[in-house]
């Protein structure tokens, strides 16, 4: 796959990655199950096809993604991904998850990361979610630039963040990413977002291209309303009605356009988050080597100005 360099830094990435959200297993925000031998093999095929990098973050699963991507990562015998993982959503003994950006935390929770991925830096260490307090943030963002420093991360970004929480961490230290949400469904960083990280060199890595699944082709009313209560979509109001009938709909133009190239809806819909020169990479989630077949061929298709009309039309 062709590359493409991450905003201030010197990390070519291809353009989707493999995410590591679904394989953590059941916990409050999970999936529901999950067999760790399909996983590292999904993370194993995504590495086959050139894709080189994967994100994951310390919460999810409670720690069990890293471990299954810090397993995945030993049995390979090629050349190593790229490792992103992410900091501030901690868990208690009862696994109740909590936020917290206090420097002293982001460094408990870098060391706790670097042992369960079993490696020695990590490429690029995101703040998960901006605290409520800003001072907060900006303590944990200082905190992570020390980490940089050090040398136990390589880069450092941020995750769901405001264009006003943006100047605040990139005036302590330089921003080398924001990784938002974008899809068809979720377009909202494209006013303001977008347009600042093109000014400031920051790279987009965006999550959720084919909205968790709805935009696969794969999800139809019956399997929304049979969705496991333990995965986290089956509270999701985009997977209830009155959303599902317009996402559903918004699926049938994906079918379209995709069909007339041989691709998946959920191919068309990646493409369409990767067709702004803003935008690095996507995120790609995989629970089995099949799914990834299904959506890598994303990374270079390309769409037509009439086919993006056609899909963005209401």
């Amino acid at each position: 796959m062709k590359t493409r360099k991450l905003g201030n830094s010197d990390l070519h990435i291809t353009p989707i990655g493999f995410g590591a959200w679904a394989i953590g297993g059941n916990w409050q925000f999970g999936w529901g199950a999950q067999n760790d031998g399909d996983s590292v093999a999904a993370i194993h095929r995504a590495l086959e096809h050139g894709v080189n990098w994967i994100d994951t973050a310390a919460v999810y699963g409670l720690g069990h993604s890293e471990e299954v991507v810090g397993r995945a990562l030993k049995e390979w015998q090629g050349a190593r991904p790229y490792v992103f993982t992410k900091c501030g959503m901690v868990w208690d003994a009862k696994g109740e998850v909590g936020y917290s950006l206090k420097a002293a935390s982001v460094r408990a929770e870098c060391e706790a990361s670097l042992r369960r991925l079993g490696v020695d830096a990590l490429d690029l260490y995101q703040i998960h979610w901006p605290a409520d307090d800003l001072p907060e943030t900006e303590e944990g963002w200082a905190e992570m630039a020390k980490l940089q420093q050090e040398g136990k991360v390589r880069w450092i970004g941020i995750c769901n963040a405001s264009v006003a929480e943006l100047e605040a961490v990139h005036a302590i230290a330089p921003v080398t990413s924001l990784q938002p949400p974008y899809n068809l469904i979720r377009r909202e960083i494209e006013p303001g977002i977008l347009p600042w990280c093109e000014r400031h060199g920051v790279g987009v890595i965006v999550y959720s291209p084919m909205a968790s699944g709805l935009l696969t082709g794969a999800m139809t009313r019956e399997r929304a309303a049979a969705l496991d209560p333990a995965d986290w979509r089956s509270h999701n109001p985009e997977f209830q009605e009155p959303n599902l009938s317009r996402n559903l709909a918004l699926v049938e133009r994906l079918k379209r356009v995709g069909a007339r190239h041989g691709r998946a809806p959920g191919e068309t819909a990646i493409a369409w988050a990767l067709r702004r020169e803003a935008v690095t990479g996507a995120i790609v989630g995989g629970r089995s080597p099949r799914q990834v077949d299904g959506v890598v061929g994303a990374a270079e298709f390309r769409l037509a100005a009439e086919e993006i009309a056609e899909l963005e039309a209401d």
